[in-house]
């Protein structure tokens, strides 16, 4: 036997609206945790596997607490989207939750976030040695995740240092892991603690790294994969939740919430199939982006309010299966998975053009650098990534006007956070309009489902 097993999964979203993909994803995880005995396996997750999607909207979270069971769930972390739903609703599924939640850097009311329910670390025992665990989440939590309200988030690398140093001072185990849902910052928990694995998320690019011996991972998002770390040998193996047996009785189960979720009526059909992979969410001008755009500044216009220019960020469209054929309110819920309204602001000709600007930003903490995080109605702009600037924009086919006051319809969300265009932080609405997901269900119900790439969007210097 060559040590411990840790199975890793994270980010897992909105597997919960694909039950076959869900039923392998659980099925791998199974399977794998069965492998020699059982004995030397630990099931690992690093956040944003309650929420978001359709299913987890429907249920406030509750479909996870049976993939949790199904999969025999360890351990596991706090990503931003485990607290979609407020911090009430996830302490009441981490008190029901099978696996020891562990965080040393969630706070409320100055102690520890659900501290009846959680721990700072933690060590089980597996193939005849000890690992301990710490749990850590991202500082931008409040911030990128309105619903977090009220809750605080500490230096992360701090924290994983001082859990660290308590676990090792009290048990003194074989291994340490830290369950980290950084994003980028994952690396530095790898160089920065003295951990020996990091077992990272909340960016959704799969990733196998190494800094002086720690091992890094993240298995990518959506349930695609889950990677099994073997902290003795460093080695680090590649499982395809596709190519797992099916856990029939999960996926079954998640069937009937679906049916009974009543999201199946049929508001239009895409003759074409509308692709919303995370490519084309993040690598600029899309179909899927130009249609959520579209309906945003359609139902800004049909009601009334007015807007001259709409802006989707690319973060908040869900990667996930195509727009095909007849297309359900559950399909176009699923693209947008949040219960958030678009608003309207008014802002000046160089408050807009900044604000466009940062759509080519890379400083956005799950993004990779060349990512683009918006998409738009009503403008045409023109980006330059060897100067990181917007060289062109027009708004109704002219050049924006420093002086002329505009209207932008976008997600309420940009408004409270400042992670991706903070120009637009703290601006108050003009006008509130329905849930980005009802608008694109009454604008697919006017207007159909037939979105174009139009030129819309331009980057040089790639």
């Amino acid at each position: 036997m060559s040590g411990p097993r840790l199975l890793h999964y994270s980010d897992i979203e909105n597997v919960y609206d694909a039950p076959e993909r869900v039923g392998r994803l659980a099925g791998t995880l199974r399977e794998r945790r069965a492998a020699n005995g059982g004995g030397d396996a630990l099931v690992c997750g690093t956040g944003d596997n309650v929420a978001p999607g359709v299913l987890a909207l429907s249920t406030r979270g509750e479909q996870a607490l049976s993939f949790f069971e199904a999969v025999g769930a360890d351990v596991e972390t706090f990503g931003n989207h485990d607290f979609d739903f407020g911090p009430e609703r996830t302490r009441e599924l981490v008190a029901r939750s099978p696996q020891q939640w562990v965080t040393a850097n969630v706070r409320e009311d100055g102690a520890r976030f659900a501290a009846d329910h959680t721990v700072p670390w933690t060590v089980r025992e597996a193939a005849g040695a000890s690992v301990g665990f710490v749990g850590i989440t991202s500082a931008l939590t409040a911030s990128i995740n309105p619903e977090a309200e009220g809750l605080g988030f500490t230096d992360p690398v701090v924290a994983a240092r001082e859990a660290i140093a308590d676990l090792q001072a009290a048990r003194a185990p074989d291994y340490v892991v830290a369950l980290s849902h950084l994003g980028r910052d994952d690396e530095r928990v790898a160089v920065e603690t003295d951990a020996d694995v990091v077992l990272g998320g909340h960016l959704h690019a799969e990733t196998v790294e190494r800094f002086d011996g720690t091992i890094l991972t993240r298995p990518g998002a959506n349930g695609e994969v889950c990677f099994e770390v073997l902290p003795a040998t460093g080695e680090v193996r590649r499982h395809a939740a596709a190519d797992g047996r099916m856990d029939t009785a999960l996926a079954d189960e998640l069937r009937e919430r679906m049916a009974a979720a009543g999201l199946d009526d049929v508001v239009g059909h895409a003759a074409d199939p509308v692709e919303r992979t995370e490519g084309d969410c993040f690598h600029g001008e899309s179909r899927i982006g130009n249609f959520v755009a579209d309906a945003y500044l359609w139902a800004a216009r049909e009601g009334g309010v007015g807007a001259d220019v709409a802006l989707q960020n690319s973060g908040g469209v869900r990667s996930g299966p195509p727009l095909a054929g007849d297309v359900t309110v559950g399909d176009l819920v699923s693209v947008i998975p949040f219960e958030e309204p678009a608003v309207v602001v008014e802002l000046d000709g160089t408050a807009l053009r900044a604000v466009l600007a940062e759509s080519g930003g890379s400083d956005v903490g799950f993004g990779a650098p060349a990512w683009w995080h918006g998409h738009v109605a009503g403008a045409t702009l023109t980006y330059d990534y060897r100067g990181h600037e917007l060289v062109e924009v027009t708004v109704g086919g002219e050049p924006v006007a420093t002086d002329r006051t505009y209207r932008l319809v976008t997600a309420a969300y940009l408004l409270h956070t400042d992670d991706e265009f903070p120009t637009l932080t703290g601006l108050e609405p003009v006008a509130t309009l329905d849930t980005q997901h009802q608008l694109l269900v009454d604008y697919a119900r006017a207007n159909g489902i037939a979105p174009a790439v139009e030129g819309r969007i331009e980057r040089r210097g790639l």
